[in-house]
């Protein structure tokens, strides 16, 4: 009795002194760890953090008895569950996490045992002779004989992740040399200056930090422009509404101000906007197309002096009016024909063709 309570007492102000000592720990599972994967662990985490083990109901204890002090370390207390130890340590975390995780060891499935993930068969033969086709048949996979040995035709799964593994699967396994599953230390929770937050945070790296940052502002953003309700991420797009409005309503009304009128006369005058905006395009793109702008389209050229048809006759209205298309033909001023019919000849008249 007295040398339990004295291994007690150790056990606290061991416990104590480390919570002390180092920032930051890792709360781990050791579900089907042994001692010597348990020694390669300590090896590999020496200088780097320094691991802990000991029943849940001293580890409460101790931790109750330095709330006073600390009262920080409650935050622990929900998970000190299940088969747990601790791993404290002052170095990056992400580091140390890899190091505890990257220790793992095929073991064989156990009868019993929670399945930590979906077990398969592989399809192919076997080795096995014909006199152990029960186990298969026990299980319903499906087999052939070839060549003297039971062969599997399809993958087949026979144990389910989450599942005990029973008694017939892991006789069967065994008897494939098949060890489905790897074991180790596996991080619950990590305890740093105060706060208690789940492995997954370490793997968030600084571009998704700030990817949700900037999706954050947009929302609050949009929700302060929806309800009208000013906040450091809605103001500049409030003022840019505000002076568009103000734009709007100068234009509208015969009210000017600066802003105002420099967009009045864009609006008045396009071809300065667009001569103003130029220069921000692309040389290679805007060469092309100033060039294309500015070119005069070229015009077909007409003899005023001669004005012969096609028999070195004079054409007269009529006779262009017919050769023009039907949508054309209503553009000629038929006061032109009046006038050339009073006249008693020919005319030297050039129709004025409006495009339609």
């Amino acid at each position: 009795m007295g040398k339990t309570r004295e291994f007690k007492e150790v056990y606290f102000n061991r416990l104590k002194d480390l919570m002390a000592e180092f920032p930051s720990a890792f709360i781990v599972n050791v579900d089907n760890v042994g001692s010597n994967q348990m020694h390669q662990i300590r090896q590999a985490l020496r200088g780097k953090g320094t691991v802990l083990m000991g029943k849940n109901t001293m580890v409460r204890r101790a931790i109750r008895n330095i709330l006073a002090d600390n009262p920080q370390y409650e935050r622990i207390l929900p998970l000190v569950r299940g088969n747990i130890g601790f791993v404290f340590t002052s170095g990056d975390l992400k580091d140390v996490r890899d190091i505890i995780t990257a220790n793992k060891v095929a073991a064989p499935a156990k009868a019993g045992a929670f399945a930590p993930l979906d077990v398969y068969i592989p399809a192919g033969n076997t080795g096995m002779e014909p006199g152990k086709t029960s186990f298969f048949q026990a299980l319903g996979i499906p087999t052939k004989i070839a060549r003297g040995t039971i062969e599997i035709v399809s993958d087949m799964k026979i144990v389910t992740a989450g599942s005990r593994v029973g008694a017939s699967e892991a006789t069967l396994l065994n008897l494939l040399k098949i060890s489905p599953f790897t074991y180790g230390m596996t991080v619950v929770s990590i305890y740093d200056n105060g706060n208690v937050f789940a492995p997954s945070v370490l793997d968030i790296d600084e571009k998704t930090l700030i990817d949700q940052f900037l999706s954050g502002i947009k929302t609050i953003a949009a929700i302060s422009l929806a309800i009208n309700y000013p906040t450091v991420a809605s103001v500049p797009h409030s003022l840019v509404n505000s002076y568009k409005n103000l734009i709007a309503i100068a234009l509208t009304t015969d009210y000017m101000f600066e802003g105002a009128q420099k967009a009045k006369d864009y609006l008045d005058n396009p071809e300065a906007f667009a001569a103003a905006a130029a220069p921000a395009a692309a040389a290679a793109a805007a060469a092309p197309a100033a060039a294309a702008a500015k070119e005069p389209e070229p015009e077909e050229e007409e003899d005023e002096d001669m004005g012969l048809d096609l028999f070195g006759s004079r054409p007269t209205a009529g006779t262009i009016a017919g050769a023009l298309p039907t949508h054309v033909r209503p553009a000629i001023s038929t006061s032109s024909m009046a006038r050339e019919n009073r006249n008693g000849g020919t005319v030297n008249w050039r129709p004025h063709v409006v495009k339609l």
